[in-house]
C-alpha cells in the first residue's frame, strides 16, 4: 500500500509530462517540491500530487503567456515588413 501511495504522484506526473513542456516541466517540479513538503507533514503523496497539479498549472500558464508573447512579437515584425519606408524620410 505505501508503495503504491509513492506511485500515484510519479504517476501523475509521468501522464501531465506528455503535454506541453512547461506544464511537464511545472508539474515535475511542483511534484518535487509538495512531496518533500508533504513529507514533513507525514504526507508526502498527497504533497506530491498537490504540488503536481499547482505546478502543472502554473507551467501551463506560463507556456500560454510565452506563446501570447511570441505571437505579438511576429505579428508586429510581419507588420513592419510591409509599411512603405518612404514616409519615414
Amino acid at each position: 500500500m505505501r508503495k503504491l501511495r509513492l506511485a500515484l504522484p510519479l504517476l501523475a506526473a509521468v501522464s501531465v509530462g506528455g503535454c506541453q513542456s512547461s506544464t511537464g516541466t511545472g508539474a515535475l517540479g511542483g511534484a518535487a517540491l509538495g512531496g518533500l513538503v508533504g513529507s514533513f507533514g507525514g504526507n508526502a503523496g498527497w504533497g506530491a500530487l498537490i504540488g503536481a497539479g499547482a505546478g502543472a498549472g502554473a507551467g501551463y500558464l506560463y507556456e500560454q503567456s510565452q506563446q501570447s508573447r511570441e505571437r505579438a512579437y511576429y505579428g508586429g515584425r510581419g507588420a513592419g515588413r510591409y509599411r512603405d519606408d518612404r514616409r519615414y524620410y
